[in-house]
């Protein structure tokens, strides 16, 4: 269905238009003889519906664990993860000499823990149910060239070393272990801590007090291994899986996980108490590895009277673009000067249910056939071939996708003039795929010798949980209004 209404404006009208972000400004850059322009209308349909994520691409730079029910397929997600930590390039330790943990003359670590900071305002559940962890150790560090995917199983590849180290941690979001005076402080954080101090064996069958003794005494033995990230996953720490193993009703979101190596040193006759800490940031790698219960998601999948976004690793929307028709209405000389499309949210059924799922904050639009490219190559949106949208006011709303429909469509014809069966060979160049995301964070690392760092992390698939219905389905079209304009 396609409605198209042609009318002459006047110039002021036209700043409200803009195939860009920025529409201050759009009529003086198209032209300054207003009687020389005319504008038509139009608007178009395009079709949606459900398909299945079945996963997305691991590296990901939030981190999340548990296992949950999930309030609308009556089915559970599980999330784990493997991680390595990072060694920054000018760490300096004290000198050996100086070095007062020791039994007899070797170097010893006084203990060894993992910790788990809890960014509570984004984890799910109850804060006082108990949860199961296993931290495994990895026999070999993860492929900086690999492309893992969220259906990637550490245990199956082979990855877990046998007889390696391997300790279970209890935890609840609220660290009910410190009395609430601690917990009151300002800046306070719950964490959770697992203890390494069982005796350790390498690799080379050398046996250390504990893992921290191992890290320190390579330390001084090999400081070739601690030149920079890279040496020390590859020859030291490769990483640990965090393995879930009991436990239901909780996802938490790990802001920081930390290495942290306690030891003792004197200076200037004074015994200082020192910690090595290594962090898992965004120059080591992370992998998300994510269970859902397949048929559930099947199910909603089925439903046509609407489409789905879930996260992790669940339902996408897809859109097929009715970009024939609105080329066919577009001449030579028109100009696509706005083109339009929402994607109303549908309310919960129980909205007062508590543990439903938040609805994404965040969705990225983009060429299906760009669909896992775009986060391999850890490209970014451009409003030409690639956008986002915030929910807002109970909708996903695209303003400026004219960019978009133009290159689908001078696609095609230069496929067709290489290859008259182009479009049969692509089946989906006219579909879009709308999926949950998370921005953009800018991550911030303090050096040992007081300097910093910033980086960036790229746009990633949503690994934390979120559910959203949207109006559409077979027998739903949504609404493309188009803007065009021509130049007399």
């Amino acid at each position: 269905m396609k409605i198209r209404l042609l009318t002459a404006i006047a110039f002021t009208a036209m700043a409200i238009f803009s195939c860009t972000e920025d529409t201050n400004n759009i009529g003086g850059s198209l032209t300054q003889n207003t009687d020389n322009l005319k504008i038509s209308t139009g608007i178009y349909s395009a079709t949606t519906r459900s398909i299945l994520a079945d996963s997305v691409y691991a590296r990901n730079f939030d981190c999340y664990f548990g296992m949950v029910k999930d309030p609308e397929t009556d089915t559970y997600v599980k999330n784990e993860y493997m991680a390595q930590f990072n060694m920054l390039e000018d760490l300096i330790m004290p000198e050996e000499i100086e070095i007062e943990s020791k039994i007899g003359n070797e170097i010893v670590a006084d203990s060894c823990e993992i910790w788990f900071y809890f960014d509570k305002a984004n984890c799910y559940g109850d804060t006082l149910t108990p949860m199961k962890m296993r931290v495994m150790e990895l026999n070999r560090a993860m492929d900086s060239e690999a492309t893992y995917y969220s259906n990637y199983d550490p245990e199956k590849e082979g990855y877990i070393r046998e007889g390696g180290l391997q300790k279970d941690l209890v935890f609840t979001l609220a660290n009910l272990t410190y009395s609430d005076s601690a917990r009151n402080v300002k800046n306070y954080v719950d964490i959770g801590r697992v203890t390494i101090n069982d005796p350790y064996k390498d690799k080379n069958g050398k046996i250390y007090s504990n893992y921290g003794s191992y890290i320190l005494q390579n330390y001084y033995t090999h400081p070739e291994y601690f030149k920079n990230s890279y040496t020390f996953v590859q020859n030291l720490c490769p990483g640990f899986y965090f393995k879930h193993t009991d436990g239901l009703g909780v996802m938490a979101k790990m802001s920081r996980i930390e290495l942290k190596t306690y030891f003792r040193y004197t200076r200037s006759e004074k015994t200082i108490y020192a910690v090595l800490t290594l962090a898992s940031t965004s120059e080591v790698l992370q992998t998300v590895k994510v269970t859902n219960d397949k048929e559930g998601l099947e199910r909603l999948v089925s439903d046509n009277s609407c489409t789905y976004l879930k996260a992790p690793a669940g339902i996408f929307t897809e859109v097929t673009l009715p970009v024939d028709e609105i080329m066919a209405d577009n001449s030579l000389d028109d100009y696509l000067l706005s083109v339009s499309m929402s994607f109303e949210r549908l309310n919960s059924l129980n909205p007062n249910d508590k543990y439903n799922f938040a609805a994404p904050s965040t969705v990225l639009l983009l060429p299906k056939d760009s669909l896992y490219t775009f986060f391999e190559k850890e490209k970014t949106y451009d409003y030409k071939r690639f956008y986002v949208a915030t929910l807002s006011k109970n909708n996903y709303a695209f303003t400026n996708l004219g960019d978009l429909i133009s290159t689908m469509y001078f696609d095609k014809i230069m496929g067709i003039l290489d290859d008259p069966d182009w479009v049969n060979k692509h089946p989906d160049w006219n579909k879009v795929v709308l999926v949950p995301i998370t921005q953009p964070k800018t991550i911030t690392v303090t050096t040992n010798s007081g300097s910093t760092t910033t980086s960036t992390t790229p746009i990633s698939n949503q690994i934390g949980l979120s559910s959203t219905q949207l109006v559409g389905g077979l027998n739903a079209p949504i609404e493309i209004k188009v803007i065009f304009a021509k130049f007399l």
